[in-house]
């Protein structure tokens, strides 16, 4: 019997190392400011701005195959949008380790749509309106420009560029925030942990309504602000310079810092 179990063993580790690395990649041309809408399971998601006038996509796999019997990759254009689903098997069982990572090049200026189940979304150089949601994982976002949304049940949030809407939350993790110079609050911003400090740097005449709230820790607010009402260790609701929609700022169990850039 263990000689038996010994070479079913075998088979599995020689059949991994055939499984090694594979890589995918395809390209859609498209027009001014397209759709691209991404679902991934376990997987890692990489968005950056490259070519005005196509998608490039790269999917990297180790120790799994591409294909019917390993990860499916399903794409579809449909006039100026672009949609990828990729699916890795339902059996995870492994003696290595395993990892898919997608990376795409795209206009700087698109609507995206990017979902992973349990991987990082990293999104570089775009502006539009761009909407980042991960089960379990990391969410960064450098040289945005636009509306951003972003939510993740167990990972950090680190996100820099000049927003209009912004809509962040996190269940487990930390936030940090640098809002650029040009920046408005069009409508009420919300920068939310449920457990984890935040940090906020904004321009230093930027207008909102300011709401700053948390459970349990300290809030180091170097921006004048006008306090309307209530302000004390865990809760401050004032307004920077004119006012405006609100931007409120939360945390279950963290520090919370504004600051201006």
């Amino acid at each position: 019997m263990k000689c038996v179990l010994t070479m079913a063993m075998i088979g599995v580790i020689v059949f991994q190392a055939k499984a090694g690395a594979e890589e995918w990649t395809k390209r859609w041309s498209v027009g001014p400011k397209p759709e691209l809408h991404v679902a991934a399971g376990d997987g890692s998601v990489r968005v950056m701005a490259g070519d005005e006038n196509g998608i490039d996509a790269t999917v990297k796999t180790r120790g799994w195959s591409i294909g019917e019997n390993g990860v499916k990759i399903m794409e579809h254009q449909s006039g100026n949008r672009v949609d990828l689903e990729v699916r890795e098997p339902s059996s995870h069982f492994s003696f290595g380790g395993r990892s898919l990572s997608i990376e795409l090049r795209v206009p700087r200026e698109l609507v995206a749509e990017i979902h992973t189940g349990d991987g990082s979304i990293t999104m570089q150089g775009l502006h539009g309106a761009l909407r980042m949601d991960t089960g379990d994982g990391s969410i960064h976002g450098d040289d945005l420009d636009g509306a951003l949304t972003g939510h993740t049940g167990d990972g950090s949030v680190h996100v820099s560029g000049r927003f209009d809407v912004l809509q962040l939350h996190t269940s487990d993790g930390s936030v940090e925030v640098a809002v650029s110079p040009g920046s408005r609050v069009s409508s009420d911003w919300k920068v939310e942990t449920g457990d984890g400090s935040v940090r906020l740097e904004l321009p230093h005449d930027l207008s909102a309504n300011i709401e700053l709230l948390t459970g349990d820790g300290s809030i180091h607010l170097d921006m004048p602000v006008t306090v309307n009402g209530l302000r004390n260790e865990h809760e401050i609701r004032g307004k920077l310079n004119s006012g405006g929609p609100l931007l409120r700022v939360r945390t279950g169990d963290g520090s919370i810092t504004v600051q201006s850039r």
